[in-house]
């Protein structure tokens, strides 16, 4: 079986978009918990609360990866960043077993990508990501690193990638006032 996390209804036919990769793709997981984490994106979500004017594609944002047994782990850059990200997002998950032409992502355990569209199968309606993520937590699914849980390391580590993504980041004015606003150290 196949997963798709989105926030858009009544989809029959799961349609390729340009992606990261900048080309038309579908992303899949053959582990639906690793889905939950695409039910929001914390830039999108900050410029709508905060009324940020933005026409383009908003920057993702992704603040996870893998444990050494394959297992989604979901890092907190800053405090509350979980609640902040997902808390009050509804979505939807839709799976399929008829995928052509699919290969696996390298770079992500359990990722697929595919060109080709995909009928669904079964749509699974998830009222609120944040606690659909906090069940997958409590039952093994995903690992959540809270944000006081970093060593001193890590919140160096933090602050030198954020302060990097931010300089980087000149053409997206979205990422640029997303940033600013979770880390106080961006600010002059």
């Amino acid at each position: 079986m196949f997963f798709h996390a989105t926030q858009t209804p009544n989809i029959e036919i799961l349609i390729p978009h340009i992606s990261n990769h900048g080309k038309p793709l579908i992303y899949f997981s053959t582990k639906r918990e690793n889905t939950l984490v695409y039910l929001s994106n914390a830039v999108e979500k900050h410029c709508k609360q905060v009324k940020f004017e933005y026409a383009g594609i908003y920057k993702k944002w992704a603040s996870y990866g893998s444990t050494q047994k394959g297992i989604l782990q979901l890092d907190e850059y800053y405090p509350n960043a979980t609640i902040d990200t997902y808390k009050g997002n509804l979505g939807y998950i839709y799976s399929t077993e008829n995928l052509n032409n699919y290969k696996s992502q390298k770079d992500i355990p359990y990722a697929i990508i595919t060109e080709c569209s995909a009928p669904v199968l079964n749509c699974e309606y998830i009222p609120d990501a944040y606690q659909a993520i906090m069940y997958a937590v409590e039952n093994g699914d995903i690992v959540l690193r809270r944000y006081e849980e970093n060593s001193e390391e890590r919140l160096k580590w933090i602050r030198k990638t954020i302060s990097s993504e931010y300089e980087q980041s000149v053409g997206h004015p979205d990422y640029r006032e997303f940033l600013k606003s979770k880390f106080d150290f961006l600010l002059p």
